[in-house]
């Protein structure tokens, strides 16, 4: 069968290296498919069927240093995932029975006990006798933070094929940015990394949970996922009829041909290895000397890095090798090596050069300032009404008092002109509708605090190109939110005086445990603009999928969403909060209004404020495309989370109600909290459309969007 697009030259600077143990694997994880049941007498596999897998030679191409015994562990373990896919699809999924999939899947946890030596219930199918056997040989040599993370990892594998019963397939093909982030979603990215831990070295606690150590395995999740597209798209879009596949979504979208589209996925390919690359040799270095780490610790977090690598290179050349897919003429290399395969020549080498630089710099070479024009606004969803608070006066005239009093207005970042272009209370009017004047204040003065500490952290330490100032700021806002209501450091400037008095007055009637979810919500954000910050000084303009899920911590969301649950009460377990369709919910949510933002505020940012953070630039960089082509990106995407925020909230959320088997109390403050959300996305609409802040005629009016600047208070040590 003629191939639909030649495959592209591949970014793969680390070449793969086989494991010599691979027969050894072999030949243990096919006498362990049996003893478990999973070979003849199933229903699911047959003897045929693992030979043709080969699961020893996958694993032995992705973890090429272990020695013999963690070889065949790790074989075995990949064994046990792929017959629970395949047994779940024969036993559940085509006969479409949820109850008795749920019920199978509820048992799976109680055979991973974070206690070694807990007793297990008697395994009742292969899938149940695979994992007790895998999890006794396994956890006794990782500590207890690594059971933790990796039992939660394997839930979330196993608890996605539940939710695929309950979701109803649209036939739409996915947006460019919501693929490539979906994608990485449902596949087993987090579990594959575990394993990594286990085969190379255990990552330590104190740096498990960073984000430099999150951006490693997400950059290598997207690669592998985007790399597979490439390679299996003849099979799954020729043959098997899917539409989700990397290159399909591209295609369809731009409207451009097959062989574009895939040169542009492998492209969105060599930008997630370079960001792997990036964050390796920068920012977890960083982050483990800002930890303390120990020598041998730092050792770890390297050996784990490189394990990660390998994976990617190994996982290609199983690529190459397998009949599976389509791998005529595929080509990889470092830019410095000459690909191999047919039809390669000088011009193709030439050519690589150019593309893999190309790629690599782009991100760094956006002009700031360019003249750009007025914000065009496109059609935007919205099917929930706007109500706002009969207090909205009230809070205009007490937000002006209270940021005169903070210090907000003489520090040369807002003056009453800048305050009054933002109304914020008319945005928090919208947001909760049935706000008391207390409550409203307080709401207008949370907004302002993250509003203005948005604005001050690129103008103050922007311009002084100054990251150490603006960690040492943090630090201090940190401290500024006692726990145990205990004293806290006198403020230093306005936004340290802000959080102090808002930090007291919404935390008053709250538990040291209440408060904690909030402090953590507060330090997201404020983590976030530091993020900001050194892409700033770098000139570094992030990937969508990266910039996506910052946004939402620089826009103050977690903030938001911690302050609507605490108005419902304890009558929601947090479990439900945690679950899938719940954060789906959410995040569609989230999206919206960041990116309804990002659509207003682009002239504001981009041609007056020299900023490249936004949305329809971040599209416009990594795609190569201009503004007229980037906008109806964005516009689709959050379209798109309208629609998904709409889904869920009809499809999804009943099922979790009786998952969770929750009360009728705890229904009724669900739905308040769509309610609630409902809300926050109409009042944010209306505050963008009335508000000066983002409109041509302001900015002109203003010397580059801002006051001539002063240096504020500079921090103090604690």
């Amino acid at each position: 069968m003629t191939q639909p697009f030649e495959l592209p030259h591949f970014y793969m600077p680390h070449p793969a290296r086989l494991n010599p143990h691979l027969e050894e694997a072999r030949a243990h994880s096919t006498a362990w498919a049996r003893e478990m049941g999973m070979l003849e007498g199933s229903g699911v596999w047959e003897q045929a069927d693992l030979d043709a897998h080969d699961y020893g030679l996958l694993c032995a191409y992705t973890h090429p240093d272990c020695d013999g015994p963690a070889l065949s562990l790790i074989t075995d373990w990949y064994v046990w995932v792929f017959f629970f896919d395949d047994h779940f699809l024969e036993k559940f999924k085509r006969s479409q029975d949820r109850p008795a999939g749920k019920a199978h899947l509820d048992r799976l946890p109680l055979f991973m006990s974070l206690d070694p030596g807990a007793p297990v219930p008697e395994p009742e199918n292969p899938v149940e006798a695979g994992l007790a056997d895998l999890w006794a040989r396994t956890v006794p040599a990782m500590s207890a933070g690594w059971r933790r993370r990796f039992a939660v990892s394997t839930e979330h594998l196993l608890n996605e094929s539940l939710w695929e019963l309950s979701n109803i397939n649209e036939g739409r093909i996915a947006n460019p940015v919501e693929y490539i982030e979906m994608r990485r979603k449902v596949g087993g990215a987090p579990w594959s990394a575990g394993l990594v831990e286990y085969a190379t070295a255990e990552v330590p606690a104190a740096v498990a949970g960073t984000r430099p150590l999150r951006v490693l395995m997400e950059t290598f999740s997207d690669a592998v996922h985007l790399r597979n597209d490439l390679f299996s798209y003849q099979r799954e879009v020729e043959d098997e009829g899917e539409l989700s596949n990397g290159v399909l979504v591209l295609e369809t979208f731009f409207g451009c041909t097959t062989q574009e589209a895939a040169d542009l996925v492998n492209d969105v390919l060599t930008s997630r290895l370079h960001q792997f690359e990036h964050t390796a040799f920068t920012e977890v270095p960083a982050v483990a000397l800002e930890s303390g780490l120990t020598p041998d610790q730092v050792a770890a977090v390297a050996a784990y890095a490189k394990g990660l690598q390998d994976w990617q290179s190994g996982g290609h050349e199983w690529h190459l090798r397998s009949s599976r897919y389509m791998n005529e003429g595929a080509r990889s290399g470092a830019p410095w090596q000459s690909p191999s395969g047919p039809g390669t020549s000088a011009a193709d080498i030439g050519g690589l050069l150019a593309a893999t630089g190309a790629r690599r710099w782009r991100a760094h070479t956006h002009l700031p300032f360019p003249k750009v024009g007025p914000s065009v606004i496109p059609d935007i969803d919205m099917p929930f009404p706007l109500r706002l608070s009969p207090a909205l006066d009230g809070a205009r005239r007490h937000l002006l008092e209270w940021s005169r009093r903070m210090g907000v207005l003489s520090e040369g970042v807002w003056d009453e002109d800048k305050l009054e272009s933002c109304d914020l209370p008319l945005c928090a009017a919208g947001l909760d509708p049935d706000a008391t004047q207390e409550q409203l204040d307080l709401a207008s003065g949370w907004l302002a605090f993250g509003t203005y500490g948005d604005d001050y952290y690129p103008l103050v330490y922007g311009h002084r190109r100054d990251l150490a100032a603006a960690r040492l700021t943090t630090a201090r806002l940190a401290a500024c939110m006692s726990l145990d209501g205990g004293p806290v450091p006198p403020p230093a400037n306005a936004m340290e005086r802000s959080l102090t008095d808002l930090w007291a007055r919404t935390t008053a009637g709250m538990t040291p445990e209440e408060r904690r979810p909030l402090k953590a919500a507060v330090e997201t954000m404020t983590e976030a603009w530091v993020w900001e910050l050194a892409n700033q000084i770098h000139h570094r303009v992030p990937d969508p999928v990266d910039y996506l899920e910052m946004r939402r911590a620089t826009f103050g969301s977690d903030l938001t969403l911690g302050l609507c649950r605490a108005g419902h009460g304890p009558a929601v377990p947090a479990e439900v909060y945690r679950s899938g369709p719940v954060r789906s919910l959410e995040n569609a949510a989230i999206d919206y209004a960041c990116l309804l933002n990002d659509i207003f505020s682009y002239q504001k940012e981009i041609e007056f404020e020299g900023e490249i953070h936004n949305a329809v630039l971040v599209v416009q960089n990594f795609f190569g495309v201009d503004y007229p082509t980037a906008l109806p990106v964005v516009q689709d995407l959050m379209n798109q989370r309208m629609r998904q925020f709409q889904h869920v909230v009809e499809h999804e959320l009943p099922v979790v109600y009786e998952d969770f088997q929750l009360s009728e109390e705890a229904r009724a403050a669900m739905r308040g909290y769509v309610k609630d959300l409902q809300n926050w996305m109409a009042g944010i609409l209306n505050w963008h459309r009335n508000v000066p802040r983002y409109r041509d005629e302001y900015l002109s009016g203003r010397v580059h969007g801002f006051l001539p600047y002063r240096t504020p208070a500079p921090p103090v040590l604690i």
